[in-house]
């Protein structure tokens, strides 16, 4: 269900929840137009994207809204997208109405099979984003016993319109609260939802005893880039950063940019030892990244950095190197302060190196920081 919900491959925001907003438009259409039985379908945008499982061949509609006898059984079922009269209105992304589906060569029953419902007339509206059909929303049987009319028909494309705007909306919204916790350059989460993210997952490790640790990563010898080929240069290498971490995140993990040239990676349900695997890797391909292969500008040649950009990495973990008193906050922050001093150490061991904390430290608030690292 979030997948079908997540419409990021049409506008670039990320796992909106469109669930109570759709079946509130289902019960005001119901009041418009009182019927038996309603449902909104989405198409799947991961076929779109070339993400979706792998054997389908077509796309598929999802009952993301229903009302009516069966409609639970329906919830995240799905139907292939040329099927029945909701796959005509889908595909042609014109309106529809069958004032009798017996007769009606497109009437697809398996669906009444299903719920146990006779449907005798049905009223369909596609459902657009940006000009791009993504679904439709249909009634089904007009209380009364009457068909459904052109008036009918006209009130239920107003709906769709209607989810057409919150959708749009929705997304807008949650597009802008991603860009209030990204960083622009990278693309990774920024400072702000750090602390957030970190204080939820420590609560979260704290209270089911599960794995929890913190990588602190600062480039070595940065500032030479910078000095030497200039800040764009330097932005340049910190956006060929950001790309290589996310290349390689687990799936659970959060990237981000802390700030400067340095970089946190929260892994959640990670032990010290796999952690440290982790960062290890990471570690390797920093080292063998060739930075600055794309000319900074018409007519520059490339600088072709490999090697100069390494890394010192500090991994710590909630379970081994924090004690288990004070507040949870006291020991999020602990945690941050044994990362960092563990990066510390690989800088003043020699650089492009990991270092593991050592030891457990009693929760201290605030951390102590060092404003650079060199």
């Amino acid at each position: 269900m979030d997948r079908i919900l997540d419409r990021s491959n049409h506008v670039g925001a990320e796992n909106v929840d469109l669930r109570e907003m759709l079946r509130e438009i289902l019960i005001w259409a119901n009041r418009f137009v009182p019927s038996e039985s309603g449902s909104i379908l989405l198409d799947d945008p991961a076929f779109f994207s070339g993400k979706a499982r792998p054997g389908k061949a077509r796309p598929e509609l999802s009952f993301v809204a229903c009302f009516g006898k069966g409609s639970a059984s329906l919830i995240e079922t799905n139907l292939p997208a040329d099927a029945g009269i909701a796959g005509r209105t889908y595909l042609s992304g014109r309106p529809y109405i069958s004032k009798e589906v017996k007769e009606d060569s497109c009437f697809y029953s398996a669906i009444d099979k299903k719920t146990h419902f006779c449907t005798r007339s049905i009223v369909c509206a596609p459902i657009r984003l940006k000009g791009t059909t993504i679904g439709v929303i249909e009634l089904l049987n007009k209380l009364g016993d009457i068909n459904y009319t052109r008036d009918d028909l006209q009130l239920l494309r107003i709906f769709a319109e209607y989810t057409s705007t919150l959708i749009q909306n929705s997304l807008d919204a949650k597009a802008f609260e991603e860009l209030s916790i990204k960083d622009n350059l990278t693309g990774l989460y920024n400072d702000r939802f750090f602390y957030l993210c970190l204080a939820k997952e420590t609560t979260r490790a704290a209270r089911k005893s599960t794995g929890l640790c913190l990588i602190f990563m600062d480039l070595d010898r940065f500032k030479e880039v910078n000095d030497a080929y200039g800040h764009l240069a330097g932005s340049r290498v910190l956006t060929e950063v950001g790309g290589i971490i996310h290349a390689g995140l687990p799936r659970q993990a959060r990237a981000v940019r802390y700030g400067g040239d340095e970089f946190i990676v929260i892994l959640p349900g990670f032990g010290l030892e796999a952690a440290s695997r982790y960062a290890e890797g990471l570690r390797k391909d920093i080292e063998e990244f060739v930075f600055l292969r794309r000319r900074l500008h018409p007519g520059a040649r490339p600088i072709m950095l490999k090697g100069h950009i390494t890394s010192s990495i500090g991994v710590a973990s909630l379970r081994d190197n924090v004690k288990v008193s004070g507040t949870l906050p006291e020991m999020r922050d602990t945690l941050i302060r044994q990362a960092d001093t563990a990066m510390y150490r690989s800088k003043q061991a020699g650089r492009n190196r990991i270092t593991i904390a050592s030891g457990k430290l009693e929760p201290a608030y605030p951390p102590e920081r060092r404003l650079a690292h060199g």
